[in-house]
């Protein structure tokens, strides 16, 4: 069994738009249960309400909690779960995004902090434990619910890893409704994300019996990372931990070794967005990468 921990914060409108619609949706029903979270109830989802032999086999081998803190959710570190009467393997913390361009966004990314700067939320140069397959899943349900409800208005994105936490021993990823007060608020929206992430649990699950799957950390690009946004979609691939152009220079084995080790599953690629990372950092990272026994591609290798 596969426990999924959903964790909220009352400090995030948009997190709190999504905790109310887990809560109150018409597709699946969640209930209390005997077990305190940050001393707050936790909820259990028990039944979907069309169910299907799927969904009725998901519930059935697999768990999905709903939690609640008071704490701004980058900033929720060194969590003891040893305390607690639930031991969850994923997180997935619904949160709010804002971006300088506030444009109306879904988003799933990892976390990891790839220099020395804390001020939102994790530790110097760590990574978060991660599931490329889990980024996988919560991406193409994303992509499904926006065409299910059309919101095409909003956008759907995969971040680079960036902020915390990063010191917890679980995997995790944060799934984000962005990117200003207006959406944050958006009920529709809100529909939108809480399903794409129900569904993206069910997806994970079956994307693991998948032997056709490979498995990369990605290197180069932008923010939103367009280049591993089209592989995650349109390819057998999936990625977990992503660093940006802009960190590349920063680069060494310690922090390598974590994209490799801090993944749950074992990395089939190093994969660079060739025309992302400058002639420079090439000349940088590749000898650092050349260390390893994992195969070097292009994104471009993958349409071939």
């Amino acid at each position: 069994m596969t426990q999924f921990f959903i964790i909220t914060s009352s400090e995030d409108k948009a997190s709190i738009n999504m905790r109310n619609n887990f809560i109150n949706s018409d597709s699946f029903q969640f209930k209390d249960t005997t077990y305190r979270w940050e001393d707050n109830i936790v909820q259990r989802l028990e039944s979907f309400t069309n169910s299907n032999k799927k969904k009725l086999d998901f519930l059935e081998k697999n768990e999905i909690l709903l939690g609640l803190t008071d704490k701004h959710l980058i900033y929720l570190n060194n969590i003891d779960f040893g305390q607690y009467e639930i031991n969850p393997d994923i997180l997935i913390f619904a949160s709010r995004h804002a971006s300088k361009t506030e444009k109306p966004a879904f988003l799933i990314h990892t976390t990891g902090i790839w220099n020395q700067n804390i001020e939102y939320g994790g530790s110097p140069r760590e990574l978060s434990f991660a599931s490329a397959i889990m980024v996988k899943a919560g991406y193409l349900s994303i992509n499904q619910c926006v065409e299910k409800y059309g919101m095409i208005e909003f956008s759907s994105d995969i971040e680079v890893s960036h902020h915390g936490p990063t010191n917890l021993n679980k995997p995790l990823v944060f799934i984000e409704l962005g990117s200003k007060l207006k959406e944050w608020n958006n009920n529709n929206a809100g529909i939108v994300i809480a399903s794409a992430i129900i569904n993206s649990l069910i997806k994970y699950q079956s994307l693991k019996e998948d032997n056709t799957l490979k498995i990369g950390v990605g290197f180069g690009g932008t923010h939103y990372a367009p280049q591993f946004q089209r592989l995650v979609l349109r390819t057998n691939i999936a990625i977990s931990h992503i660093c940006p152009k802009y960190y590349i220079s920063s680069l060494d084995k310690e922090l390598i070794n974590q994209m490799v080790n801090k993944c749950i599953e074992n990395i089939d690629y190093f994969i660079l967005d060739w025309k992302g990372i400058n002639s420079e950092d090439k000349k940088h990272l590749i000898p650092i990468l050349e260390e390893y026994d994992i195969p070097i591609r292009k994104v471009k290798d993958f349409y071939q």
